[in-house]
C-alpha cells in the first residue's frame, strides 16, 4: 500500500469533506506558476490593501482578492495610484501581469477563469479562502466548486508532522495457525500451543485491524478466521511510521516486539480468533519447542 492509499482506507479520512481537508495544517497543493514549481498553501495573512477583482469560473461569479506582490512587477509601479487608472487600462494590466497566476487557478478549479471587473464585494472570511502560492498572496470566495477542486485527500502533505503524528493501535502478531471450534472449547488452562515461528519468523504488526506491517511493507489486513497468537498489550503507531513502512523505510517496531524464547519473565500474550480473544497466557517452553502456555480463558 502506498500512504494515500493508508490515508484513504481510515473513518476519518474517508469520510471527509472538502471544508474539513483544506482546515487540515497538511492542505498543501502542488501547481506551476508558469515554468515555476509551486506549493499552494492555505491560511494566508492578507492585509487590507488588496486589489479585489470580479472573474468567473465557467459561469459561477467569484470574488479574488490580490495582494501586492514583486511577481506582477508592472503592476508594482502603479499599485499606489490604480485607483485614478481606468478601469479598462488597469485590468488590461492585470491580464497582462496574472496570465501565469490565472492559469494555474483554471488548472486547479478545472474551469475557464475569465476576468469581469473590479469587485466591489466584501465577503465574510467563513465563504473565504486565504492562500498563498510562492509569493502570491491572495484570497477567493470559497464555493463547493472551490471547494471541491482543492479540497482532495491527494493534496495533504504526508510528511507534514501534525498528519505523521496521528496515532493508530496495533499489536504484534507471532503465528497463525487453524484452530476447531472443538478445540477452542476444549482448551483448558495449562494447555500448550506450540509456535514454531517465534525465533525463526519475523513477527507482523496488525495496525487497527485494517493494515498489516511486515519486512516487506503494509497491505491491508484480511481476517480468515484463523487462530492468531499476538502481544498481550496494544500499543500505538503513528501515521508516519505507517506511511514509512509502506515505502520500505526500516521499522523499529518489528525488532521491538521480536521475542526471545529464551527470556524472562514470560511474554504476555494473547489467543484470538475473529478478532475476540479466546484465551489469554504467556510465552513458554514445550521440551525444546517455543509455545503459548494458557493461563486463562475469555468468557
Amino acid at each position: 500500500m502506498k500512504p494515500l492509499e493508508i490515508l484513504s482506507a481510515l473513518p476519518k479520512w474517508s469520510t471527509a469533506k472538502p471544508d474539513q481537508i483544506l482546515a487540515s495544517p497538511a492542505f498543501a497543493f502542488p501547481c506551476r506558476l508558469g515554468e515555476e514549481a509551486a506549493v499552494l498553501r492555505l491560511g494566508a495573512v492578507q492585509g487590507g490593501d488588496t486589489l479585489d477583482l470580479s472573474i468567473l469560473f465557467g459561469d459561477e461569479p467569484h470574488e479574488l482578492r490580490l495582494s501586492r506582490s514583486p511577481r506582477f512587477p508592472e503592476l508594482d509601479k502603479v499599485w499606489d495610484g490604480r485607483a485614478e487608472m481606468p478601469e479598462p487600462i488597469l485590468l488590461a494590466l492585470v491580464e497582462k501581469e496574472c496570465g501565469a497566476f490565472f492559469q494555474m487557478l483554471e488548472n486547479a478549479v478545472r474551469r475557464q477563469l475569465r476576468l469581469t471587473g473590479l469587485s466591489t464585494a466584501t465577503g465574510s472570511g467563513e465563504r473565504i479562502l486565504f492562500a498563498q502560492a510562492a509569493d502570491i498572496v491572495f484570497a477567493i470566495s470559497r464555493s463547493d466548486t472551490v471547494a471541491g477542486a482543492f479540497g482532495m485527500l491527494r493534496y495533504l502533505d504526508m510528511s507534514h508532522a501534525e498528519l505523521r503524528s496521528e496515532t493508530l493501535p496495533f499489536h504484534a502478531e507471532y503465528a497463525v495457525f487453524a484452530l476447531s471450534a472443538a478445540d477452542v472449547t476444549s482448551l483448558a488452562v495449562g494447555d500448550a500451543l506450540l509456535l514454531p515461528e517465534v525465533g525463526t519468523v519475523s513477527p507482523r504488526l496488525i495496525v487497527d485491524r485494517r493494515f498489516v506491517v511486515s519486512e516487506t511493507g503494509v497491505d491491508p489486513f484480511s481476517d480468515d478466521g484463523r487462530c492468531r497468537i499476538v502481544s498481550g498489550e496494544r500499543n500505538p503507531m503513528t501515521l508516519g511510521e505507517l506511511f514509512d513502512a509502506a515505502e520500505g523505510r526500516e521499522i523499529p517496531k518489528l525488532k521491538d516486539v521480536a521475542l526471545s524464547p529464551d527470556g524472562a519473565p514470560p511474554v504476555q500474550l494473547r489467543a484470538v480468533q475473529n478478532g475476540k480473544p479466546i484465551a489469554f497466557g504467556h510465552l513458554g517452553r514445550l521440551g525444546d519447542q517455543s509455545a503459548f502456555i494458557v493461563e486463562s480463558l475469555s468468557t
